[in-house]
């Protein structure tokens, strides 16, 4: 075994002399590595007698920790002699103009999408798009969509022309999507589905083009109860409100069975609108488990698969977010409107920085 009071004085000259981080590090792994003087010491311990053991162990660690305070402390003064060699050389011209204001702003369905799909797909979800012209099949047929229900009606539907019976349709959902994905892939399937929609009705609150963000569960296990902790879950982190009051009523729609709107908890008294207090409620979203016929008709065996579907309208989110009044707004492309609600183009919500504010 090396002489330690001799290796000791090598080392420490050696760590004196550094003259950088790098070769410090190189005197580190020498000395302590795996496989350095030191390291290879204290394994030749159980080749000694107990009481020569236990002396040089003492030993060995003594200097094993001086050592490692002397690396530690070259190091603080190399780095502290870095920045004061930084500060002397790097300069900032003061005089210099201020970067000038980004131009632009981000709209605020742009950042609501970018919103949804941040939460979303820190649950697991991935997006799925489809075209805004579909025909019957995909968008009500398949859907178990009867032939008489109001939405196949001229007067809420936008048609293009064509034979009747094969002409194509302004998707009124972004559900036609969730039949391709189901006829294309093979379950498990976890997809939400944002994109424009199209239905003839024109006010305050609807526009005859707007967006909605679609959402599909479908394996072997879910259940109404994932439905639910995935949707109180998203309505808590959108409008960032703990212990959001959601409550779950009955309703009907002909492609989930059974089917629930989704409430979020909230206050108008006294005029004064907020989310996540008081005892009144305000319906936000439709939700429910995928019926058996529309797994069906995708080639799906609905006594071996089962899943959840919901969708929500954006531009309804968005509205009661940032307390914008009007839906027609959102397309009168006003820059005075834009300037106000839009956000900053660094502003983007992501998985990985959360939703920025």
């Amino acid at each position: 075994m090396d002489n330690p009071d001799q290796l000791r004085d090598d080392i420490l000259k050696d760590v004196d002399a550094a003259e950088s981080v790098d070769a410090l590090e190189e005197i580190r792994v020498a000395v302590l590595g795996k496989k350095g003087r030191i390291t290879d010491m204290m394994k030749g311990l159980g080749q000694m007698a107990p009481d020569e053991r236990k002396a040089a162990g003492q030993a060995l660690n003594a200097l094993k920790d001086e050592i490692a305070d002397a690396l530690e402390s070259k190091k603080t003064t190399l780095a502290d002699a870095d920045l004061d060699r930084r500060l002397m050389t790097e300069k900032i011209d003061v005089t210099l103009p201020p970067a000038p204001e980004p131009q632009g702003s981000i709209h605020p369905i742009s950042q609501t999408i970018d919103e949804i799909t941040a939460i979303f797909g820190e649950m697991g979800f991935t997006v799925a798009e489809g075209p805004d012209i579909e025909d019957d099949w995909h968008n009500f047929t398949a859907l178990n969509i009867p032939a008489d229900h109001p939405a196949r009606q001229e007067h809420d539907t936008f048609y293009l022309p064509g034979e009747h019976g094969e002409r194509k349709v302004l998707r009124t959902h972004t559900s036609p999507v969730q039949i391709r994905t189901m006829t294309a892939e093979k379950p498990p399937i976890r997809i939400i589905i944002p994109g424009r929609t199209y239905r003839s009705d024109y006010d305050a609150t609807h526009s005859p083009m707007f967006h909605q963000v679609e959402g599909l569960v479908i394996d072997k296990t879910s259940h109404m109860g994932h439905l639910k902790g995935c949707l109180i879950e998203f309505c808590s982190a959108f409008f960032e409100v703990d212990d959001l009051p959601v409550r779950f009523r009955p309703s009907y729609f002909p492609f989930t069975e059974p089917s629930a709107e989704v409430d979020i908890g909230c206050t108008r008294d006294g005029g004064e609108f907020r989310i996540g207090h008081g005892d009144d409620w305000l319906e936000i979203l439709g939700s429910g488990m995928v019926n058996p016929n529309v797994l069906a008709n995708c080639g799906i065996d609905p006594t071996e698969y089962q899943g959840f579907a919901f969708g929500i309208g954006i531009e309804r989110l968005a509205m009661l977010k940032y307390g914008i009044p009007d839906l027609r707004t959102f397309y009168d492309s006003d820059l005075r409107w834009l300037r106000h609600y839009g956000f900053r183009s660094l502003e983007v919500p992501g998985m990985v920085g959360g939703l920025v504010r």
